[in-house]
């Protein structure tokens, strides 16, 4: 397979939030969760113990081996459902393939992805291929979840606890793949991190709301890919307004966090993507860092991640409960923030 072409390129979030706002507003009541608020994922009523999660992802490699970038591809489109708090049940592969390409590297890309479907208990049903000048594969995913238990990534309330549930740091690794400068170590610390399935850590969350004495304690979760760490914090701190969900503040500890071995350095040698480049320019003037953020651990806080964890804003009196069961499933469970009243700027990292 050809070198991996570091972080996928997506549009730019300026780009795609301004033409986004000028669509019609589609009205079908059925419809509990659409794009206004650029969830993971849409949900669709079918009955009133019944919805559908639906998610599509697809990309061009990020890692030289096509059975590892299948697994990272499925493993991704799937996240979008476990960040809902659905259950993936089927999903339709997406393929665009060069015509001179060697088919079989599309069989070990197509048995890579499939290893991770059949991980997650999901059935690939099908799916849809092209020709296409650059490789790009992906999924369809559908889910299921009853329409009362449904997490957004709005609804964040103050005093609730930041968890985090992977380690940051893909993007700037995969984008020094590309130049040949990342080490075997951080290498495999990002497969590892990029192929783990976000279903242990949802499995974890689910027993949080079974057996914590709060009511409904999880208030919003998203799961954290290209548009960066604090660009779905973002997203969460906004809230909806319209429908009653308002705005807060996050306050963000950057050594809360865990960092992929050789992140750092990557940040620090220049291996920065043009996703995270258009991050900051897009997020940027929501954020106020303090003095003790150097400029390695602010570009990793904008770094598109692939496959990365999920945020989760919880109630401080389940925060314990959480973590441990988190860790219980093998998820982090770093508290990397706590979510504040309303403030300007919208998100302070110390």
């Amino acid at each position: 397979m050809a070198k991996a072409a570091g972080c996928a390129a997506k549009l730019n979030p300026a780009t795609l939030d301004s033409v986004l706002r000028k669509l019609p507003r589609q009205m079908d009541p059925n419809v509990l969760v659409g794009f206004d608020t650029n969830d993971d994922a849409g949900i669709y009523r079918v009955n009133d113990e019944l919805a559908l999660v639906q998610t599509v992802d697809f990309f061009t490699p990020i890692v030289d081996e096509p059975e590892l970038f299948g697994a990272i591809a499925a493993a991704n489109a799937l996240s979008d459902v476990y960040a809902m708090g659905g259950k993936p049940i089927s999903a339709l592969s997406l393929v665009g393939f060069p015509e001179k390409a060697d088919p079989e590297i599309l069989e070990r890309i197509l048995r890579g992805g499939l290893s991770k479907m059949q991980e997650a208990h999901c059935s690939i049903v099908g799916g849809h291929s092209i020709r296409t000048d650059d490789l790009l594969f992906g999924y369809a995913v559908t889910g299921t979840i009853h329409p009362e238990k449904i997490w957004r990534n709005v609804g964040a309330r103050a005093g609730d606890v930041l968890l985090f549930t992977k380690p940051l740091g893909t993007g700037v690794i995969t984008t020094a793949l590309k130049k040949e400068r990342a080490s075997q170590e951080s290498l495999a610390a990002a497969i590892q991190a990029m192929t783990m399935l976000n279903a242990a850590a949802a499995e974890a969350l689910h027993e949080v709301e079974q057996n914590s004495a709060t009511k409904n304690p999880i208030h919003a979760v998203t799961d954290v890919t290209g548009f960066s760490f604090l660009g779905h914090a973002r997203e969460m701190a906004l809230g909806n307004p319209t429908a009653g969900t308002p705005p807060v503040s996050f306050e963000i500890e950057h050594t809360s966090f865990t960092y992929l071995p050789g992140a750092f350095d990557a940040a620090r040698e220049g291996h920065l993507s043009g996703g995270l480049k258009n991050n900051r320019a897009f997020i940027g003037d929501c954020v106020e860092f303090g003095p003790g953020v150097s400029s390695e651990y602010q570009s990793l806080l904008f770094d598109p991640q692939t496959s990365g964890g999920l945020l989760v804003a919880i109630d401080a009196r389940a925060a314990e409960l959480a973590r441990q069961l988190l860790q219980q499933h093998g998820a982090l469970a770093s508290p990397v923030g706590i979510v504040l009243q309303k403030q300007s700027p919208l998100i302070h990292v110390t």
